[in-house]
């Protein structure tokens, strides 16, 4: 069982890990952003900015003593151990958003964090080592090409290369960090040394309709998911749809719509281990009376089995070859980015698997199969995610997570840091 916390007077306000205390700052945090109407937050931006604050300033109340941004633009709250000599657990999420985005994605994982932490400290309680919470500046990747640049920075792995990355308008990484009030300079100090941290936790909505499908509220997150990304060219030849007849055509979309079923296909034949996705089509001069001679679409591989994911990227390259030589056209396969999966340290799932038995919730272990700051700590930290049952998917803003559910997330949350200490 989770250890329990100090005896607080009932008399006493609303706990701050209430699910409806922290719906109401998920509103509030809302409130920033660049486009009235909508929440729509990019890193680095105004409304960025004017978040961090409120950020920082939640993470003080809470008292978390030492409070900061660090170079690429995260805030960093930390709430002291018992002792001066302890290590450091890592939780938070990010505060960037989507465009038109939904009040849960990322942000539910700092408020929480702020709130598990605020909770300690009303009771007086200090653990056996100090918490930090972290509020990443850069997980969407909206903004500029690269992305999760402040999580890699805490892990160490931040690239120089990143800040000379522009937005629409031409700004550079570095002129919107200066800009944000981040100091853009000193990114080797962002690292935190491995030796003296115990791991990183993060609580996020699932993004997906698992839980939901299943009428649970929180998930066991086993891992995220390998990506390997990038888009195949092909070239036929283009020509009038009224004269050139059917048997002389080499007609790069009829092709190409051959080629994405095959990618379809390949998912499906491990539907439990991997998902293949054509999300994007572009037709080089498409127009109704012309025969399509040239396109591009994308290709996007997800799977937390690495050698799985590989042998599908390699599967359908073999069909899209065997495919364009026998239509007559030519393909170009181009993957631009291949990311590891990360698989969540199994004493921490362990651990957070009792906290939700504890709390009387059954307990679901599932991959996620979107991208998150926590990834970047494989091979370097213990990471372990919690989801929080989610409706409507997300990046939208019809995303959303009840008030109940988010309360249980927190008591896990507070009970992982429980159990952790009664383990230290």
């Amino acid at each position: 069982m989770t250890p329990p916390l100090p005896a607080f007077p009932p008399d006493a306000a609303a706990s701050p890990v209430d699910g409806a205390a922290i719906v109401a700052r998920l509103k509030e945090l809302a409130a920033f952003t660049d486009v009235p109407g909508e929440l729509t937050r990019l890193t680095l931006s105004p409304a960025h900015k004017r978040a961090a604050a409120q950020v920082a300033y939640w993470m003080r109340e809470a008292g978390m003593a030492a409070v900061g941004m660090d170079a690429t633009g995260t805030i960093a709250g930390r709430y002291a151990a018992d002792r001066p000599d302890a290590k450091t657990l890592l939780i938070g999420s990010h505060i960037d958003t989507v465009r038109n985005a939904g009040i849960y994605d990322g942000n539910l994982g700092v408020i929480t964090a702020i709130a598990v932490v605020a909770e300690l400290s009303r009771r007086q309680v200090r653990l056996p080592f100090a918490i930090e919470v972290l509020a990443f500046a850069d997980e969407e990747g909206v903004r500029f090409l690269s992305t999760l640049t402040s999580s890699k920075a805490i892990a160490g792995r931040f690239a120089p290369a990143s800040l000379e990355d522009a937005d629409a308008q031409g700004m550079s990484r570095a002129e919107a960090l200066r800009s944000f009030g981040a100091p853009a300079v000193g990114f080797d100090t962002c690292r935190r040394d491995p030796e003296k941290v115990l791991g990183y936790v993060e609580v996020h909505i699932e993004q997906g309709p698992v839980l939901e499908a299943e009428g649970l509220p929180l998930g066991i997150v086993t891992g995220v998911s390998g990506a390997s990304r990038g888009h195949i060219r092909v070239r036929g030849q283009a020509g009038h749809s009224g004269t050139l007849p059917m048997g002389m055509r080499h007609d790069a979309l009829a092709a190409a719509a051959e080629m994405i079923l095959a990618v379809e296909a390949r998912g499906r034949a491990d539907a439990e281990r991997l998902v293949t996705t054509v999300g994007t089509l572009v037709i080089a001069g498409a127009g109704v009376n012309v025969v399509p001679g040239e396109l591009q679409f994308s290709l996007d591989v997800r799977s937390l089995d690495d050698a799985l994911r590989a042998q599908a990227v390699a599967d359908i390259r073999a069909a899209v070859e065997e495919i364009a030589g026998r239509r007559g056209v030519k393909a170009f396969f181009d993957i631009g980015h291949a990311m590891p999966a990360a698989p969540c340290d199994p004493a921490f799932m362990d651990r957070m698997a009792g906290v939700v038995d504890d709390l009387g919730v059954p307990v679901r272990r599932l991959p996620s199969g979107a991208g998150h700051d926590a990834m970047v700590f494989r091979d370097l930290l213990p990471m372990a995610m919690l989801f929080v049952r989610s409706q409507n998917g997300s990046h939208n803003p019809r995303e959303y997570a009840a008030p109940a559910d988010i309360g249980l997330a927190a008591q896990a949350l507070l009970g992982f840091l429980m159990k952790t200490a009664a383990a230290a």
